[in-house]
């Protein structure tokens, strides 16, 4: 059986920002798709320690009031979903997340910032394999006009989002986005996980230099796009 008819994950965060080397997980969650069915799905609400800004709060409908009333601190949910993810990694399965950069990274940024052992720590190895749906369909419709937003590509490939910007409804999402993709492309669906992964690793490459590129022909010669996926470098993580 294709990848996409098998087993798998879904994984999203709702954040205080956009930058994931600096937002912190304000939700979490993570569920298993079997069969097209939802047959486990467990969910998150940390304290982010951090007040969430209001453009944020205004998006996936967290307080920081909230948050700091009802979330678990932010080290302990960040060490959960950690375990969560490296627990279907070590089974076989793989992790769909739409953006995976931003996700992974900013959950590895967690773990960093709080002195807990890293994915590739927990694995003893690299993480993967990792269908990122986002990166995928770039590469198979890239010159499809119009946004590429979670929301946008549902539409395109007739997967109903119940709720935008709800972690359980996103990552659901995403899993039903990846296996459209691969029933409309078959040359996706005939990779094993481990070969998507790697393809993944290039087409994002591939797209973040062209893009590199455009930026410094509009007249910004200092226009740098990280190339990395699923993980972006950690250096600049701060305290």
């Amino acid at each position: 059986m294709a990848w996409h008819g098998e087993p798998l994950v879904g994984f999203d965060l709702e954040t205080t920002g956009t930058d994931p080397l600096e937002a912190r997980i304000v939700t979490a969650s993570v569920v298993g798709v079997d069969g097209g069915r939802v047959v486990r799905q467990r969910d998150w609400l940390a304290d982010p320690g951090i007040r969430i800004p209001e453009q944020a709060s205004a998006i996936h409908g967290i307080s920081s009031e909230r948050a700091a009333a009802e979330g678990r601190p932010v080290r302990e949910v960040a060490d959960e979903i950690a375990e969560t993810l490296t627990g279907y990694w070590n089974q076989g399965v793989p992790v769909v997340a739409y953006n995976a950069s931003f996700d992974l990274t900013l959950l590895s940024a967690e773990l960093l910032r709080h002195g807990l052992p890293s994915l590739g720590e927990r694995l003893g190895g690299a993480i993967g394999p990792v269908v990122d749906p986002y990166t995928i369909d770039r590469h198979v419709d890239r010159y499809r006009r119009g946004k590429r937003t979670l929301e946008a590509v549902c539409a395109e490939y007739d997967v109903v989002l119940d709720a935008a910007h709800q972690a359980a409804a996103d990552a659901l999402a995403a899993v039903r986005v990846a296996v459209a993709i691969a029933e409309r492309h078959p040359t996706v669906a005939a990779l094993t996980p481990a070969e998507l992964h790697a393809r993944q690793i290039d087409w994002y490459r591939e797209r973040a230099v062209d893009f590199q590129a455009f930026l410094r022909r509009k007249g910004d010669p200092e226009a740098s796009v990280d190339p990395s996926w699923p993980l972006r470098d950690l250096a600049p993580v701060a305290g």
